[in-house]
């Protein structure tokens, strides 16, 4: 099971919390069947997502948009603070790599465009906050967000390794945060330990990658540990739900449904589940609306 590890520095001038999320990216990879761009772009979105709604709580939802206008076009995730996400890439097939080293490439492929947050506490009007997409890398761009939009100096890092046949390795990252009543000389001192971290694809690469991590962020520095909580991919789609979408649709419509193609197929954008409504289900809803 994927695990997220909250952190704080024991003199409390920074937390951070470290994520395992391959489990998540192999699931979210093996349903939409993304290729090696769309997969790692796809996942870094869902990191992304876990660690902005491990900061929630209650029944909160954080909907993460990373509206690129390049190839791999629109990322869509969703997350809640029980640790459950699901999400999906526009154009699943994108598979671009340096020839050189065979490096995945990513950001070129996001392109320019807005890094949506959109927050629902369940009170009916949903949060919106959005800042630029600085690089399309994702860990980049959630860490300008978080400066910006929150107001919160943050060093990200996440990342998905690939295997020789492209298949989801190990995926998971890192978020650190200075804390209100910090020091210069906590902030100058830790500034220069991210300076000089390994990549971040090294450190996943790791035996034990989360405590590589965490030695990585904190070296000699006493820490505390909060907090450990699961991770997924877990949707939250059902039969139900997708009935009552087709139940607003105007009569007519439904009606030539019915006559015309004798039922309706509906596929579940993020999971990819398929729900098969035959002419019973449509006549029972043209019913409720007569």
């Amino acid at each position: 099971m994927d695990k997220i590890i909250k952190t704080i520095a024991e003199n409390g001038a920074f937390r951070a919390y470290v994520l395992d999320s391959s489990q998540t990216v192999r699931v979210a990879q093996e349903k939409h069947q993304t290729q090696a761009s769309s997969t790692v772009a796809l996942g870094r979105t869902l990191i992304a997502s876990q660690i902005l709604a491990a900061n929630e709580k209650g029944p909160t939802k954080l909907t993460l948009k990373v509206l690129g206008q390049s190839s791999i076009g629109a990322i869509i995730t969703v997350a809640d603070s029980q640790g459950r996400v699901k999400g999906y890439v526009q154009n699943p097939g994108v598979d671009i790599k340096k020839t050189a080293t065979g490096e995945v490439l990513v950001g070129p492929f996001v392109g320019q465009g807005e890094f949506l947050v959109i927050t629902d506490y369940g009170t009916g009007t949903p949060y919106h906050s959005m800042t630029p997409l600085i690089s399309g890398e994702i860990g980049e761009d959630l860490a300008f967000y978080l400066t910006e939009s929150q107001q919160t100096p943050s060093a990200v890092g996440l990342n998905v390794l690939l295997d020789q046949e492209d298949k989801v390795q190990v995926a998971g990252g890192f978020l650190l945060q200075v804390l209100p009543g910090a020091k210069e000389e906590d902030i100058a001192r830790f500034e220069k330990r991210i300076e000089s971290m390994p990549s971040i694809s090294s450190l996943l690469a790791s035996e034990d990658h989360i405590e590589a991590l965490l030695a990585a962020i904190y070296g000699d520095e006493p820490y505390k540990r909060l907090a450990e909580e699961e991770l997924r991919f877990e949707c939250d789609c059902s039969k139900e739900r997708f009935m009552n979408a087709l139940a607003s649709l105007p009569q007519a419509d439904l009606e030539e449904m019915k006559e015309q193609d004798k039922g309706a197929e509906i596929i579940c954008q993020f999971c990819q589940t398929t729900y098969n409504f035959d002419e019973n289900d449509l006549e029972e809803l043209i019913r409720d609306k007569s």
